[in-house]
């Protein structure tokens, strides 16, 4: 568990934990789900206040589900949690899907959009956005880009 100055503190937390998880987000009627074999992050002061979830995908991570409790949006709490684990999978890219409005908050993560995705997400986008606007992203730390290969 990590405790930031502002008395937040982030844990990923335990499968058997997932629960917690589960009714944070629907007590907010939140559409969010843990996806499996995902890990599941949670910014608590002391109780869940925000979560996002990272599930492995060929050669990085996938960014999902990540909500803030209303009460402390604005705050940078999801900022907070996003560079947690920006930090902690500095050597794996991370993508996501968003609409086009949150691309400026993803971009000022280091998120920049893409259209080169794994196939998995490939073919997720592509069924997703036969209903809804979205986009994809991608982060990956500076350090990975210059990488000899």
């Amino acid at each position: 568990m990590v405790q930031d100055s502002t008395h937040f503190s982030i844990q990923c937390l335990a499968e058997n934990q997932h629960t917690l998880l589960r009714k944070f987000y629907r007590s907010y009627k939140s559409p969010m789900r843990i996806t499996q074999h995902a890990d599941a992050w949670v910014v608590r002061a002391p109780s869940i206040i925000a979560a996002v979830c990272l599930s492995p995908v060929a050669d990085g991570y996938w960014l999902t589900s990540l909500f803030t409790a209303p009460e402390f949006r604005q705050q940078g709490v999801a900022s907070l949690l996003i560079r947690h684990v920006q930090l902690l999978h500095s050597d794996s890219p991370i993508w996501l899907f968003c609409h086009p409005d949150l691309s400026v908050f993803y971009h000022a993560l280091g998120f920049t959009q893409t259209q080169v995705l794994p196939e998995s997400l490939s073919s997720r986008l592509a069924r997703y956005q036969q209903h809804k606007a979205l986009i994809a992203m991608l982060y990956r730390h500076a350090e990975t880009l210059h990488r000899p290969e």
